[in-house]
């Protein structure tokens, strides 16, 4: 994995929210899919991690939003949590697996990334949390890979074409379209596995045997949480 994608872990992240500006308006759920590589270089979907979200104070809600994803935030059997506990529990588990595969960072997979990452963003910084184990604008679009390998975008006939299974009754739940995300993505990975191995062996026939260097503090950031010794520099992108 530490070479796959340069040093960065794939994590897909799905949310489900009260409407679609960042600033204002609810996290209503939040579900985190953790990529797996075996010994050939083939990925696969792994843990998934989901919770439902409780509204900040002021949050906006919505009602067309609400009428697709079909949550009621109020309801009184729903387990939310504040935002700020359910992104300190996902991103445990995502320090723990930066540590697992020896990555740096986490790079956010999403489909239609952008809009994930912007509400993951807002959140931390409503929240506070001072140690986000994901790149702050770097991501990989499930929509565009499909778009490009399968010639969709949309989530749903994408997976069909991929041969992936579809519930149409299960959309719009952020563990169910994580899920489904993860599953593309594998597969669009996989099968561009000769593309990679050909890219690989330029690499290292260009002499690039390691990987861009962060420094030991921005590492140790990432995968722990601990705050760094000195500042780190400027983040650079994935690409």
């Amino acid at each position: 994995m530490l070479r796959r994608f340069r040093g960065f872990l794939p994590v897909v992240i799905d949310v489900e929210t009260g409407g679609f500006l960042p600033a204002t308006d609810a996290l209503l759920q939040i579900a985190a899919v953790l990529i797996q590589i075996d010994a050939s270089g083939r990925l696969s979907r792994g843990e998934s991690i989901s919770y439902h979200v409780r509204p900040f104070e002021g949050a906006r809600l919505d009602p067309a939003s609400l009428q697709v994803n079909r949550i009621d935030p109020w309801h009184p059997l729903r387990p939310a949590i504040d935002e700020g506990d359910a992104l300190q529990r996902i991103f445990r588990h995502v320090r723990a697996a930066i540590r697992l595969h020896g990555c740096r960072r986490a790079v956010l997979v999403g489909h239609n990334a952008a809009f994930d990452l912007a509400f993951l963003n807002a959140a931390v910084e409503r929240a506070h949390v001072k140690r986000n184990p994901f790149h702050p604008f770097s991501c990989f679009d499930t929509a565009t890979l499909a778009g490009a390998a399968l010639g969709q975008t949309v989530l749903a006939k994408a997976s069909m074409l991929a041969g992936l299974e579809w519930d149409k009754s299960r959309a719009h739940s952020a563990s169910y379209d994580a899920e489904r995300a993860a599953d593309l993505f594998c597969s669009v990975c996989n099968e561009l596995a000769a593309s990679y191995a050909r890219a690989d062996e330029k690499a290292r026939a260009l002499g690039w045997h390691t990987l861009p260097c962060e420094t030991p503090e921005e590492v140790e950031d990432a995968a722990t949480g601990e705050p760094a010794t000195v500042d780190p520099p400027a983040e650079g992108s994935v690409s």
